[in-house]
């Protein structure tokens, strides 16, 4: 009797155990980390969405301003307008983040626009009228902080996918990884132009104190040859 007992109450403990061997199996086998860190790399490509939307936002606005400086050049518009438009126009969601070509040309378009306002905002630096401006003032350091913001939002997803990746890659992990969820590598931002990877810095201070000494140099140049 005490034997029939004893098998009646080592019933409930072996499957409790069994349990706890099971839990611990598919821990081990990434149940909970693999979908911990997609999902952290999911809310941090969110944030370089958001920053990207913002300053595509701010750009109607700065256009605006600037067409309003007398002999602006009107190509550096078209282009920067042309790129905000097709910028805005490749969308990636959370499920493309693993499709390499997606993203090289989201990534691609983004690139072009802020070489675009790069350009804009140096040609600006030859309108006194523009620098003057204060609405132009604020929507330039608008976006240079929007820019510092994008290069720091997309450094957080490259860590939060480079943790992703190693998960799904290193065992246990590896085991849940192709059997439970058929993971699949994210892609991390990569610059497609040399220095494409860094915000863009654009000061209104310096460029004109050269530019009279390069004159003042020239006139002495001539008041002595004459």
């Amino acid at each position: 009797m005490a034997a029939s007992l004893f098998a009646r109450l080592s019933r409930p403990l072996a499957r409790l155990a069994f349990v706890a061997v099971a839990a611990a199996s598919l821990a081990g086998c990434g149940m909970n980390s693999i979908p911990t860190a997609e999902e952290a790399a999911k809310s941090k490509w969110a944030e370089v969405q958001n920053q990207y939307q913002r300053r595509s936002d701010l750009i109607p606005n700065l256009v605006a301003t600037v067409k309003g400086a007398a002999n602006f050049e009107q190509s550096t518009l078209v282009k920067v307008t042309e790129a905000r438009a097709k910028a805005t126009s490749i969308q990636i969601s959370a499920s493309d983040l693993t499709d390499a070509d997606k993203m090289a040309k989201f990534q691609a378009a983004q690139e072009q626009l802020s070489s675009g306002l790069g350009r804009l905002l140096v040609a600006a630096e030859a309108y006194p009228e523009l620098k003057a401006n204060d609405n132009f003032k604020t929507l330039q350091d608008q976006i240079e902080r929007t820019e510092n913001r994008i290069a720091i939002a997309r450094r957080d997803y490259n860590d939060a996918v480079q943790s992703y990746n190693t998960t799904i890659r290193t065992f246990p992990a590896i085991i849940g990884a192709k059997v439970i969820y058929g993971a699949k590598p994210m892609v991390p931002f990569t610059a497609t132009t040399p220095g494409a990877d860094t915000a863009p810095t654009v000061s209104f201070d310096g460029p004109a104190a050269p530019a009279a000494n390069d004159n003042a140099a020239s006139g002495a140049s001539k008041a002595a040859a004459n």
